[in-house]
């Protein structure tokens, strides 16, 4: 599914793994308790025991959340759009002393991966930078088992495209219209990756999923809602119009874990 989102897609994080970009570095430090501090099982509500248990990191690459998993005794797939990305995973695994697999695709298409393959399925932030999400939730349910997780954390639709320039002295307005698929850009945040050198990355490119499709959307495939997290800052004394007090008041992040029920609910 080499389309212009496809491309967009790679050729940015190319350039953001280059950069060396926050989200591109692996995680070098990590034991096995700081692997179960990281993830936040228990807090998510998931199984603790993950030896054995097949994981797969899902549009995830970067070499954090796949070494933590594989340091814990989990089976770990990686797929990514960057290869550089997924570079990064080798690299930690090596470092580590562990093993993970990483599959290069677009996650609209898991087409390279088996039904019922995995435990769970760990979906961090990306699933705002494709259009249409019911096409990611209906290749989740198949590579998914029965009875199995799937975490998503996204953007909350609610200020899709709102940042802390926003700002007008009293508070933060909203701008862009409710709709599914609409198109959010916005300058990447200063700490995100160093521009000292005169570096220019193309803007993150998302589309708005809105609260609604993702919910009955992932109902329909089967699944149920088990946890759900509203993620901001939680600091007295925040400087008006900084990035800090604009994630206490406009918390910019969700934070879903469903299990895998087919035909619970007509699924």
């Amino acid at each position: 599914m080499r389309d212009d989102v496809y491309r967009y897609n790679e050729e940015r994080w190319e350039a953001l793994v280059e950069a060396d970009a926050l989200f591109t570095r692996p995680m070098l430090d990590l034991d096995a308790d700081r692997a179960r501090a990281y993830l936040g099982l228990e807090r998510l509500g998931l199984p603790g025991d993950l030896a054995g248990r097949r994981v797969l990191c899902l549009a995830g690459g970067g070499g954090q959340q796949s070494a933590a998993f594989a340091l814990l005794g989990a089976d770990v797939t990686v797929f990514d759009i960057s290869s550089g990305q997924l570079g990064r995973d080798r690299s930690a695994a090596e470092h580590h002393g562990v093993e993970v697999r990483t599959v290069q695709g677009d996650m609209r298409d898991l087409s390279a991966l088996g039904d019922s393959s995995f435990d769970l399925v760990w979906h961090p932030y990306s699933l705002t930078f494709v259009p249409d999400s019911r096409i990611v939730f209906r290749e989740v349910a198949r590579v998914v088992d029965a009875g199995g997780h799937y975490y998503v954390m996204c953007a909350n639709p609610f200020f899709a495209g709102l940042t802390h320039h926003a700002w007008n002295g009293e508070g933060y307005t909203l701008g862009h219209p409710y709709t599914d698929e609409a198109v959010t850009s916005y300058p990447d945040q200063d700490w995100v990756y160093d521009r000292e050198a005169g570096r220019s990355i193309g803007e993150p490119r998302e589309y708005r999923q809105t609260l609604s499709r993702i919910v009955n959307s992932l109902t329909r495939e089967g699944f149920l809602l088990t946890f759900l997290s509203e993620v901001r800052s939680d600091r007295p004394g925040l400087e008006p119009g900084s990035w800090e007090h604009f994630t206490s008041v406009a918390p910019p992040w969700l934070e879903f874990v469903w299990r895998y029920r087919p035909g619970v609910l007509g699924g």
